[in-house]
């Protein structure tokens, strides 16, 4: 738009900045009136599985950063399956497609163990530095990868970064996909809206509150040494998810193997796994379960 890029935001007219806004909007809730089987609440747990392509997107070669990720995929995935196995509850996976192809079997772990795999970049690139051509592209074949290796097409997608383009919207609607987990308009799932007009695509949404790697995660080389006491992260998952319980809500946990899976950080999962089954009425289950069933409840059409 000529008007938007000659003039700064404050002399923009009415019309430029309302189009701004309204190109990616939450539309109506999907918050059903009650959850499967008459649930109260319902909680998706997730896991970015970046790897190493946290130090890939932006062209590194530092193979201490590439280490870091590394560690996800030899030991935190190994002590997040088995959490999961041990206490028998569903979660989501989302893995860029250069992640999958070097760490195949972890894939194939993943979905033979009953959990949800889903898309999340080629690697972990911006999507907001690309044009339309190049993010369709690569989100095309980041789901052919997956679906290579899993013998599953995913249905559901978030971005690296939760970084949200003009042009993703489209690109999920053209993908055919359930849903998206990047977007941050609610605590409860809602119908995306594209210029104003509905989507029939499903938005679980994510928070950075219920993010680790905000609380957990240095970079050496940018300087950023964020660090919270465990217990003190624990509390705000814990919070979070009683007052979704109390509300009759949607809780969205975001973690990731290279920080939860950690010695020190595994229990923060486990104690919400235990917390999330002792609650009365809690579904655990994966996005694309939850996605699908606040679709049908609602009715929506794509």
């Amino acid at each position: 738009m000529a008007e938007q890029d000659d003039l700064k935001p404050w002399q923009w007219s009415e019309a430029t900045w309302r189009a701004i806004v309204n190109k990616v909007r939450g539309g109506k809730t999907l918050l059903p009136e009650r959850w499967k089987d008459g649930a109260r609440c319902a909680v998706a747990l997730s896991f970015d599985s970046d790897h190493e392509t946290g130090e890939l997107r932006h062209g590194g070669k530092s193979f201490g950063k590439m280490s870091q990720g590394e560690y996800g995929a030899r030991s935190g995935i190994k002590r997040i399956l088995r959490l999961l196995d041990r206490h028998a509850v569903p979660a989501s996976f989302f893995q860029p497609a250069v992640s999958a192809l070097l760490h195949p079997q972890e894939v194939k772990s993943v979905v033979a163990a009953g959990h949800e795999l889903a898309i999340h970049s080629w690697i972990h690139e911006f999507n907001s530095t690309l044009g339309y051509e190049a993010e369709r592209d690569l989100n095309f074949r980041a789901a052919d990868v997956l679906e290579k290796i899993s013998g599953k097409r995913a249905v559901g997608m978030r971005t690296a970064s939760w970084d949200f383009s003009p042009h993703t919207l489209r690109i999920i609607r053209e993908m055919g996909l359930l849903y998206d987990s990047s977007l941050m308009a609610d605590d409860d799932p809602y119908e995306l809206l594209e210029d104003g007009k509905p989507t029939g695509v499903v938005e679980l949404p994510v928070e950075w509150i219920r993010d680790d790697a905000i609380y957990f995660n240095m970079d050496r080389m940018a300087s950023l040494r964020p660090y919270t006491a465990p217990d003190a992260v624990f509390d705000i998952f814990r919070r979070e998810l009683e007052v979704a319980h109390a509300e009759g809500g949607l809780y969205v946990l975001t973690m990731h193997p290279h920080v939860i899976g950690h010695r020190s950080r595994i229990w923060i999962l486990e104690e919400i796994v235990k917390m999330a089954k002792a609650l009365p009425g809690t579904w655990i289950a994966t996005h694309a379960d939850i996605a699908a069933y606040c679709a049908a409840m609602a009715g929506l059409k794509r």
